[in-house]
């Protein structure tokens, strides 16, 4: 179990840093452009690492149809709207926001699934978006304060969340983490026909000839992204949805702290309270610190 916990910290730890890593990309290459590459390199490495794993085969008749079902919300939609958000925000506010991703994913479950909801996660509900909202409000005070590009990063957090509830109703009969490779290949073709829509041209992408620009890129494509999508699957398998839940948790606050280090923004007192809000939000939105409240009655009760 210890090296569980030990491989989601690392994966928190690259998904927090790919936030930064994606806004320096963003800012030499076009958001979807960008996005195309990055998806289609990590769903090329994910299916080399799944044959050499033995898992690899081809999706059925039937599996194909929803693997591309998943991908359009999963991938195209999510992954899309994260990179022209973060090129519209700042680093700190797209990490805040992204750390609403458990507890969008719940009330997304709730909403879908008619999941019962106790008062403690409404409470948590709550004190998440307000942590939203005190975070997008930085340097303003006002409600004026929240951009486009947050409004943009947010719709990103709620179509991906409803794409974890699509999964969780229509499970492929094959490894998860071999359709995690199927769905971003198909994704990032999808994303690649859009951009090529909205911006002809792929020019750009021969910015990656920098040698700092192309570790960039490695890094977000193979290890957050491939292998990151890959562990986080295997290892939510092992320690349940409540204890991933507190490690996303530390996801956000690497993503905050990368946004400081990388990207020299400040962290400012809003940004702090919006985290500690979404932080608590997150912990009894998912039903964590009722999994903590159970545990401590048996224990009792044994005893």
């Amino acid at each position: 179990m210890i090296r569980i916990y030990i491989l989601l910290l690392l994966v928190m730890l690259m998904w927090g840093l790919n936030v930064s890593a994606i806004k320096v990309l963003v800012d030499a290459i076009d958001p979807m452009l960008l996005t195309a590459f990055r998806v289609m390199t990590a769903g090329v490495a994910v299916l080399i690492i799944c044959a050499v794993m033995g898992i690899f085969r081809m999706p059925y008749k039937h599996e194909w149809l929803i693997i591309f079902y998943i991908s359009i919300f999963n991938v195209m939609l999510h992954h899309s709207l994260v990179a022209i958000g973060l090129e519209m925000t700042s680093g700190i506010n797209g990490s805040l926001i992204l750390g609403m991703n458990p507890l969008i994913t719940v009330m997304m479950a709730f909403i879908i699934l008619r999941q019962r909801m106790s008062w403690l996660r409404v409470f948590g509900f709550m004190l998440g978006f307000v942590g939203v909202v005190v975070t997008t409000m930085t340097g303003t005070g006002e409600l004026t304060g929240v951009s486009l590009g947050d409004v943009i990063v947010f719709i990103g957090v709620l179509v991906q969340g409803f794409s974890f509830v699509l999964i969780s109703k229509l499970k492929p009969t094959f490894d998860a983490r071999l359709a995690t490779g199927y769905m971003l290949v198909i994704g990032a073709v999808f994303i690649f026909l859009a951009s090529q829509t909205f911006e002809p041209g792929i020019q750009e992408i021969i910015h990656l000839v920098d040698w700092k620009l192309a570790f960039v890129f490695l890094f977000s494509a193979v290890l957050a992204t491939a292998f990151g999508h890959m562990t986080y699957n295997y290892a939510i398998k092992k320690v349940g949805p409540a204890e991933s839940a507190i490690f996303i948790n530390l996801n956000t606050l690497f993503a905050v702290t990368g946004s400081a280090i990388f990207l020299n923004e400040t962290i400012t007192m809003n940004h702090a309270a919006g985290f500690i809000l979404i932080l608590c939000g997150v912990f009894m939105g998912t039903g964590a610190l009722e999994s903590v409240i159970v545990k401590r009655r048996e224990r009792r009760q044994r005893v």
